[in-house]
């Protein structure tokens, strides 16, 4: 399915020789970590500095096409030229093109977002992970490789050691966050426990019967990046203006997230439709756990685990070896 996917995309945007004007961008699996690519599109940011540094007219092409494995797929096949995600699923790809040997070479432009993520539950029961059972289902949006199971894994090994870090894999099932916020609501599908996100976690603890047993600053000891951007070494090499109007792009856009929330609640709620009101989502954006930052925070916690478990086999020496040089100059971990 994906490579049907992926091949229709090619056939699409293939073009001739010569440098890029136009620029192809998953939007994402939607929610508030893709909040910015929004403000990106709705007000033509990529476009705008494109146009002040001399590259001329910029088409870019947003298109939708979500979940990180799909969108792996199109960066690599060249069916797209900057791909977000969560820090495991880009880990992989890093790994998976790193080294001198490969011309392709994807790295972080920068980072998105940052915020918790939080296992929230109806089962009278479960007071702490600890207590699933074979008969609970805990929904994640990708099982093994998601950010929750990474979660998961890592307060696992934690507690239970090493030969223990995929104890909870087996309680997994994969489900879109929107799917599961109805699943755990009305108790259907067997879902007992879904680790949400902002603003999913927000629609669910509106239920009295909802609360949260875990989140993913309580495992990574502090505020954590949900999601970031990544491209191949090869287009930032081709294209060195237009890699440059991204990354201006994606910074003007989390200053008028967080100038403006009433705006930036406007375009989440007509994208994604139904759900919060916009009054909400303010309130979500209000969180000083919510944060809209170019800056990698905790990274290297996520690739020193993932390394260790063998999830990859390349272990970056820093953060700054995950990133291309113009975000070093940043706080990062």
């Amino acid at each position: 399915m994906r490579l049907g996917i992926v091949l229709a995309l090619a056939l699409l945007t293939a073009c001739g020789g010569g440098r890029t004007r136009e620029v192809r961008i998953p939007k994402g699996a939607g929610g508030l970590g893709f909040l910015p690519l929004l403000v990106m599109e709705k007000y033509r940011l990529i476009e705008k500095h494109a146009a002040e540094s001399g590259v001329g007219d910029v088409t870019v092409r947003w298109m939708d096409l979500g979940g990180p494995a799909a969108m792996n797929d199109a960066l690599l096949s060249s069916s797209a030229d900057f791909i977000s995600a969560g820090p495991p699923a880009f880990l992989t790809l890093w790994d998976k093109t790193h080294g001198p040997a490969n011309s392709v070479n994807v790295e972080g432009v920068a980072a998105m977002t940052s915020m918790p993520m939080y296992l929230n539950t109806r089962a009278e029961h479960l007071k702490k992970l600890d207590d699933i059972t074979d008969q609970d289902k805990i929904a994640v949006t990708s099982i093994k490789v998601s950010i929750p199971a990474i979660i998961m894994q890592m307060y696992a090994k934690e507690k239970y050691g090493p030969a223990q870090a995929t104890r909870f894999d087996k309680f997994t099932v994969s489900m879109a966050h929107p799917d599961a916020v109805v699943a755990l609501l009305s108790g259907a599908a067997g879902i007992s426990a879904h680790f949400s996100s902002p603003p999913f976690h927000q629609r669910e603890r509106k239920d009295p019967h909802i609360r949260t047993i875990l989140t993913s600053d309580d495992v990574m000891g502090g505020s954590t990046t949900f999601t970031m951007i990544s491209t191949t070494s090869k287009f930032r090499q081709e294209n060195p203006q237009i890699y440059a109007a991204v990354l201006k792009a994606l910074e003007e856009a989390q200053r008028m997230i967080v100038a403006d929330k009433k705006m930036a609640a406007d375009i989440l709620v007509t994208s994604e439709g139904g759900g919060l009101t916009r009054d909400e989502i303010v309130e979500v954006l209000n969180d000083p756990h919510v944060k809209f930052t170019t800056t990698p925070e905790n990274l290297m916690k996520y690739a020193e685990f993932m390394y260790g478990a063998g999830s990859i086999k390349n272990r970056p020496g820093s953060w700054k070896d995950l990133f291309f040089p113009e975000i070093h100059n940043a706080p990062g971990s």
